[in-house]
This record gives structure tokens, C-alpha cells and sequence, in this order.
């Protein structure tokens, strides 16, 4: 039997798969304000905060207010596309996987903005299972820095070389290696994800669970 650690998870590509929905929205939001986005955007999008996004779509001579109002109604036009598909947009087998661990040191790190998370946490019913919860806006950088991680790993009460991070965000897989931590890569952005000790398709694979335990 291995030692435990404690597990966490990234929310967009790794608890839901909102990748599609934020793919919408961000196109839908910035034709209403004249803006083209192309697949280069796009990818550029993953795993960043919004603040990072919106100056990169829209600018760098925005006013931090006016990023925060162009990030705040996004995510508002994302909220209203995915809630009918919330239940059904979740990463296969990831609430079984959480109920498996339940009572364990589980936590969430996310650049996602904090409406988004407790949306989430509410409509999908997944609060109970996290000791932790650390949104971008909460440490001095987001990913890919490893802030985000660190914090989690102390709200936890875990060290570093002891915790597990699932990710699907090469930023993401970056923080985490540079936190210190194991990385589990989940196939829901990119098929393959280079620097993760373990690649999964979804929390139904089967090697997961002995790869914790004896990790």
C-alpha cells in the first residue's frame, strides 16, 4: 500500500468538460464586439485566466476594470450555454471517482473565475467532496506558475511531493511540475499531454486507481 496523498483537480477539461461551451462563448462574445476568433485564439485560450485572455483578444491598453467587465459578461454568456448540459458535461467517471475518495484530502485548483467554480460546485452538486478550493484569483500568479498548487497543497495540509494533480492544460501541467507534484494528464483537450506521469482518456480508466495506489 502506497502512502496517501492528496488529490487535486483542475476544474475546466478535468471535472467538466467545458471546453466546448467556453469555445462558444468566447466566439459569440467577441462577434458581438467585432472580433473574429480563429482556432490560433482558441487554443490559445486553455488553461489561462481571463484576464490573460482579454488582453490577448482584445488588448492591452484595457483598464483592468474593463478586463474584469469583458471576463465577467463572458462568463455570464457561458453559464447561460452550458446549464441545460451541466450533469451531462461532466468528465466521465470523475463523480464516482470522487465518491471513492470521499473523506480523503481532495481539492480543486483553477484559473477558472469564481463565478464559474461555485456554479459549478452548486449546479452539479460537487461541493461536499473538496477540502480545498483555490481559484487564479486567490494566489499572486496563475498558472502556470505554481502558486495556485502550492495553496491547495497547504489549505490540505499536504506537502508538495505528496500530492497528485490532474490536469488537461499544458499551463496547467506546468504549474504542476513546477509545485513539485505527480501530474495525471486527462485526454479531454489535447490526446496527448508531454511531462505527465500517467495519461488517462476519463476517471473510468482502469489503470488509474492502481497507479494511486501504488504510486
Amino acid at each position: 500500500m502506497g502512502r496517501e496523498r492528496a488529490l487535486i483537480l483542475d476544474m475546466d477539461g478535468v471535472i467538466i468538460d467545458s471546453n466546448r461551451w467556453h469555445r462558444e462563448a468566447w466566439a459569440e462574445y467577441n462577434r458581438l464586439h467585432g472580433i473574429a476568433t480563429d482556432e490560433a485564439m482558441q487554443q490559445r485560450m486553455y488553461g489561462k485566466r481571463n484576464d490573460d485572455i482579454v488582453r490577448d483578444f482584445f488588448g492591452s491598453h484595457l483598464t483592468n476594470a474593463e478586463v474584469a467587465a469583458h471576463g465577467a459578461a463572458k462568463e455570464r454568456l457561458y453559464r447561460q450555454m452550458i446549464r441545460p448540459a451541466i450533469h451531462d458535461a461532466l468528465v466521465p467517471g470523475v463523480r464516482a471517482f470522487l465518491e471513492r475518495h470521499r473523506g480523503e484530502p481532495v481539492g480543486m485548483a483553477t484559473n477558472a473565475e469564481p463565478d464559474n467554480v461555485e456554479f459549478l460546485l452548486e449546479e452539479a452538486r460537487l461541493r461536499a467532496y473538496f477540502r480545498a478550493v483555490v481559484d487564479g484569483h486567490q494566489v499572486p500568479n496563475p498558472k502556470p506558475h505554481p502558486d495556485i498548487y502550492l495553496r491547495a497543497a497547504e489549505l490540505l495540509g499536504a506537502q508538495p511531493r505528496d500530492c497528485v494533480v490532474f490536469e488537461d492544460s499544458l499551463p496547467g501541467v506546468e504549474a504542476a511540475r513546477a509545485a513539485g507534484m505527480a501530474v495525471v494528464g486527462v485526454a479531454t483537450t489535447y490526446p496527448v499531454l508531454p511531462g505527465v506521469d500517467l495519461q488517462i482518456r476519463d476517471f473510468t480508466s482502469p489503470g488509474l486507481e492502481p497507479w494511486l495506489a501504488n504510486g
